[in-house]
């Protein structure tokens, strides 16, 4: 076995009166060796976040360690003073945060923030640390490493905010490197990039990896080990291949067959009548700069044309900038189009205002990605969700009882409607959004990645919901997803996206078993843990509650 670069002993983290629990993480256990990559997966809530900023020293206010040791280098980092963990931090210890958008200085570019790391822990010349800061954004395979220097992270896309998060904690070359969930919003191209990245800084500076994420295939791909947790206790570990094929706790096993299979299911027969036609769609955005250098135009949706099938689901995927929450957002018309028609039920509502508009836009809903930025924070989710109903004219007591049913149709107690949304999980959150956008009985619902920030489990709570709501209420769904086994289990229909055009469309079982588009290959090529398929061990359904 390799050396060994932290102990943790006996870890127990004690909550602020008034939380849910009394304990974070509970009498935890881990050792992280050189030369290897730890994954660590649970549900939300596990405490394996906490985990790892106890390991930082960088647990929130109210939350303390109340028992155990972390063992780096023969010492407790648990008795280390705030500037004792300075020293420890970036150059024994580094860290990739989840987002890389908060964690970096808006205010500073990519090149200062790497070299701060050198400037205040080592003696280095400004020419030296200049040459070390090209060298590591060459290390993470950032495209034009001189421009990325100067750049700010807002000029920066997610997959390269996320390189750059990775190259300033390698800077020092730390003996581990702590990953919090660098991979969930990224799209499989990206997160592909992001993995194979780690595992090859990891293979060549034999640096410990702590890797903490609730995908199952990112740990079919990298883990060498693997530890489960479950609302603050360790109830499993062991090798990765033990682990994924002969899982012996039924919270692990409940967890792996929530993963969704990437190969589609029975072909619905579909419904032929059309209730959306989109006819050559196009919205361009134009960067009007002071300078003429720096002019440009973005397609974000070029010249799209599709038709969708009543009572079906149609999926649009793609990588991140491919142009499909453009699309969706010009259908339900938060964005005006440049060019093309728009055609619900035989009418064109890409030119209609006013009440005319809002007659059509009751039809057609949209549920968000991220729901806790959708909803009011001030506002309790009650009215929230009956304020449409009540603009459309009925009255606050006949919305009142319609969100009841929607509540409990969505899976929720008729009492939450008085609670405000910081008290609701992000699955509750989601339900939420589901409920808002059905108080309008739509006849088109569009779903923009409403579960790429969810648990597995929870994702599957959510996929089922969605499944049963169409059947129950006729509905139309247009799914906007870049997690291709999502797409793969919910969607009769996949259109394929990239830098604002289709380049495949199809069947899902065609378009997934016989790909035709160069792209689409690569795009499935990329999926997480593809060559693992967790349902032939696992005799357990994937809607699991857990």
């Amino acid at each position: 076995m390799n050396r060994k670069r932290l102990s943790i002993k006996n870890l127990t983290i004690t909550l602020p009166q008034g939380a849910d629990r009394k304990f974070a993480v509970n009498d935890v256990s881990l050792d992280l060796y050189a030369n290897e990559i730890l994954c660590i997966v649970g549900e939300s809530g596990s405490g394996k976040s906490l985990l790892s900023n106890a390991i930082m020293g960088l647990l929130p206010d109210g939350v303390t360690a109340s028992q155990g040791e972390i063992d780096f280098n023969g010492d407790n980092l648990l008795t280390y003073n705030e500037e004792q963990m300075r020293k420890i931090r970036g150059a024994h210890i580094g860290m990739v945060f989840q987002d890389p958008m908060t964690a970096l200085n808006p205010l500073k570019t990519i090149g200062k923030q790497i070299s701060e790391m050198f400037t205040i822990h080592t003696k280095l010349s400004k020419q030296e640390i200049n040459q070390k800061v090209i060298s590591l954004l060459t290390d993470v395979q950032m495209p034009n490493p001189l421009s990325v220097a100067k750049a700010y992270p807002h000029q920066l896309s997610g997959g390269q905010r996320q390189r750059a998060m990775i190259a300033m904690a390698l800077a020092l070359e730390p003996a581990i490197l702590i990953a919090d969930e660098p991979t969930t919003a990224l799209d499989v191209t990206t997160q592909a990039c992001i993995l194979a990245l780690i595992r090859e800084l990891q293979s060549r500076k034999g640096t410990a990896v702590l890797f903490i994420t609730h995908d199952f295939g990112v740990v079919a791909d990298i883990a060498t080990r693997i530890a489960v947790m479950q609302q603050g206790k360790l109830v499993e570990q062991g090798f990765a291949n033990e682990v994924l094929n002969a899982p012996t706790h039924p919270y692990t096993q409940a967890l792996i067959a929530a993963v969704p299979p990437l190969t589609p299911g029975d072909v619905r027969r579909i419904n032929k009548e059309i209730i959306l036609e989109v006819n050559n769609l196009s919205k361009t955005y134009h960067n009007h700069s002071f300078f003429k250098q720096n002019r440009r135009t973005t397609y974000a949706v070029d010249n799209v044309s599709f038709k969708l099938h009543r009572g079906s689901t149609l999926g649009i995927v793609g990588e991140s900038g491919s142009g499909k929450s453009t699309l969706a957002r010009c259908i339900i018309k938060l964005l005006e189009i440049d060019s093309g028609q728009i055609n619900f039920e035989n009418v064109d509502i890409a030119r209609l205002k006013g009440k005319k508009l809002k007659h059509y836009s009751r039809h057609i809903q949209m549920v968000f990605q991220d729901p806790y930025a959708s909803l009011n924070p001030r506002r309790k989710v009650g009215d929230q969700v009956t304020i449409g109903p009540i603009l459309h004219g009925i009255t606050k007591q006949q919305a009142i009882e319609k969100a009841k049913a929607l509540f409990n149709m969505v899976g929720l107690e008729s009492e939450a409607l008085n609670r405000y949304p910081h008290e609701f999980s992000g699955g509750q959150r989601q339900r939420i959004g589901l409920a808002r956008a059905l108080a309008l009985e739509p006849k088109i619902l569009i779903a923009d990645e409403p579960v790429s920030a969810l648990d597995v489990s929870v994702q599957a709570q959510v996929l089922e919901l969605l499944t049963q709501l169409r059947k129950q209420l006729g509905l139309t769904v247009l799914f906007i997803t870049h997690d291709l086994r999502v797409a793969a289990q919910i969607c009769d229909h996949i259109i394929v996206m990239k830098s604002g055009k289709i380049v495949e469309q199809g069947i899902a079982s065609q378009v997934f078993l016989n790909p035709t588009a160069p792209y689409t290959k690569d795009l499935l090529d990329a999926v997480p843990g593809r060559g693992w398929n967790p349902h032939r061990l696992i005799d357990m359904s994937p809607a699991i509650h857990i």
